[in-house]
């Protein structure tokens, strides 16, 4: 029997129990990663919503997720949250400092209910800092850290990354890395403690590389100049015929010249290191393939070491051969989306579920968790038996925490 045959195996985090304070952006995505790896992730969410107006059966970064819906400026909400912290392993929550202080559900209400938890905050400007109360989004992030001014045509403005740069690599994953981190810790201690999860902080992270090189005077402090930013002619994008573009990436000589011979420009194989060439050769390069079309110029590329790929938009990736081959996309519930990554050969991950629903869990939580208290009126639905696996529930277990100390 394989791996991803083993039965009752949905991931390296199965029996890893996360609180989750609904918000919106690298929060949720840092817990639909922990919920993919096959933690029980349990989202708190608020009346009302918290999020951007996406239909909550398409967010699938509330995927394989349970929700249960409380209000956290009612009188029993924070109580029903600490009750939570009391059966869980981490927590996480995305608001400004000093709100979830105010609500009742701060790291120290939460310690006291549970030495051991791991509280991760997830913020833009972290903790502290004159700009830590200030509101903002990714892309203000990215600004002041230096990465944004990286990205973009020497001539023109910086290109926005969507939110992948700062909410997501310079958030998301450094909150995960971090609590799971500190949950090695707590397991090997007993002791709990806070996560100070910040964009700035992360995404200036992420260009360690290029401020070495900045140092080390192998990179220019301004856009298009460099070997990784496209100022290099063999490592960029190249419009083809038919307004399709293609990706370049041929920076060792035996890719470059192989990148020439199939892009029929032998004749230019001494620019790879002649800085006073690369014009023309940008120019041969730019000429050569807007003759053909995309299509045409991945056949001429395929199965080679050229390192050149088609640029393809987000409804064409799944179906790329290569992807398509791998699973890196998934169909669950009629939605196409990205596979949980990465791959474990002992403990594989899964979709197990669809989108969690606002609400629709709190009856199988509150069994699993064995807390009765969330059933309040109104809160008990057709559809609460849900557990993360998708399978038929058990009877109700213990919350203790083999892990971990008793909770307090």
């Amino acid at each position: 029997m394989t791996a991803a045959q083993t039965p009752g195996r949905h991931g390296p985090l199965t029996g890893v129990r996360v609180v989750e304070l609904a918000g919106i952006g690298p929060g949720p995505f840092a817990a639909m990663l922990l919920a993919d790896l096959g933690a029980d992730v349990v989202r708190v969410d608020r009346p009302g919503g918290a999020g951007l107006g996406i239909d909550p059966a398409r967010d699938v970064t509330n995927r394989n997720k349970r929700s249960v819906l409380l209000d956290l400026k009612s009188a029993e909400g924070p109580a029903r949250v600490l009750d939570l912290v009391a059966r869980a392993d981490i927590l996480i929550e995305g608001y400004r400092p000093g709100v979830a202080e105010r609500l009742g559900v701060g790291p120290d209400a939460c310690h006291a209910r549970n030495p051991a938890l791991v509280y991760g905050r997830m913020t833009g400007w972290g903790q502290d800092g004159p700009l830590a109360p200030r509101a903002g989004h990714d892309i203000a992030y990215v600004a002041v850290t230096g990465t944004l001014g990286l990205i973009g045509a020497p001539d023109g403005a910086p290109a926005v990354p969507a939110n992948l740069l700062g909410d997501y690599a310079g958030g998301s994953l450094y909150l995960v890395v971090g609590v799971l981190a500190a949950l090695h810790h707590a397991r090997a201690t007993g002791a709990g403690q806070v996560v100070d999860a910040a964009i700035v902080d992360g995404t200036a992270h992420l260009a360690a590389m290029i401020h070495g090189m900045l140092a080390a005077g192998a990179w220019q402090d301004r856009r298009g100049a460099n070997l990784l930013d496209g100022g290099c002619p063999y490592y960029g994008v190249y419009e083809t015929a038919d307004g399709g573009h293609m990706a370049v990436g041929a920076l060792e000589r035996r890719f470059y010249d192989e990148f020439l011979r199939l892009l029929g420009l032998p004749d230019q194989a001494g620019a790879h290191a002649d800085l006073t060439r690369w014009d023309g050769l940008r120019e041969a390069v730019t000429a050569r393939f807007r003759t053909r079309t995309r299509e045409e110029w991945t056949a001429v590329f395929e199965g080679s070491d050229a390192c050149v790929a088609p640029v393809l938009s987000l409804r064409e990736a799944p179906h790329h051969p290569h992807l398509a081959a791998r699973g890196t996309f998934t169909d669950h519930d009629g939605l196409t989306q990205p596979a949980p990554a990465p791959r474990f050969s002992a403990t594989p991950a899964a979709v197990r579920t669809g989108p969690a629903r606002p609400g629709a869990d709190t009856a199988g939580v509150a069994r699993d968790w064995d807390l009765p208290a969330l059933l309040q009126d109104g809160d008990r639905r057709p559809d609460g038996d849900r557990r993360p696996d998708g399978a038929a529930a058990p009877p109700p277990p213990s919350h203790e925490n083999p892990h971990r100390k008793a909770c307090q």
